[in-house]
């Protein structure tokens, strides 16, 4: 299959409110369209995890990410101008997302990706996505395909391709709260 193919078929799963479990610029994980509740309720189910723990969302570039907080502070891009791995970053001003993706503070975590499977997605889909690493609450991080757990395999609508043959080390993303008072907090 071809990555476009692979793509398209994502996409269209999403589309339709389904799951995906894809390869991100970190671990594998599990995904949706992050502005679909019934779909981000599946994805908490998928992995036995409360929905009071919110999940991280991704998106392919900067004028995405302004689309689901209302300001972006210039901290943010700070950070992101110079962090050498993938972060994550909680924002204040959580808009335009399902209701169960926001944490009870109003905050979202947001990732843009840069790695070019999961960046094409984000782009083909036009939206932010769910990105939530691919195990069962409590259970070890999937870093590579081979890693899943056949239960969670099963539980999604499309596992994407790509990638399903590497076998090297991969880590979940630093994670940086930012406060409104600009108070900056190191989560992972």
């Amino acid at each position: 299959m071809t990555i476009e193919q692979d793509i398209k078929n994502a996409v269209e799963t999403m589309r339709k409110g389904g799951v995906i479990l894809y390869p991100t610029d970190t671990v594998w994980g599990i995904g949706c369209d992050a502005t679909n509740a019934d779909a981000v309720a599946r994805v908490y189910e998928i992995k036995k995890r409360s929905d009071s723990k919110a999940l991280i969302c991704l998106v392919d570039s900067d004028g995405r990410l302004q689309r689901y907080v209302r300001q972006v502070p210039d901290v943010a891009w700070q950070l992101l101008d110079c962090a050498d791995e993938p972060l994550t970053i909680i924002l204040d001003g959580a808009v335009n997302l399902a209701p169960n993706l926001i944490a009870e503070d109003g905050s979202v975590a947001m990732r843009i990706t840069h790695e070019p499977f999961s960046k094409e997605l984000c782009y083909r889909f036009q939206k932010a996505v769910v990105s939530t690493s691919a195990n069962i609450s409590g259970m070890p991080t999937a870093q590579n395909y081979r890693d899943i757990d056949p239960e969670i395999i099963d539980a999604v609508d499309y596992v994407c391709f790509a990638r399903r043959q590497e076998h090297k080390p991969h880590k979940p993303s630093k994670i940086v709260k930012l406060g409104i008072d600009g108070e900056v907090k190191i989560i992972r």
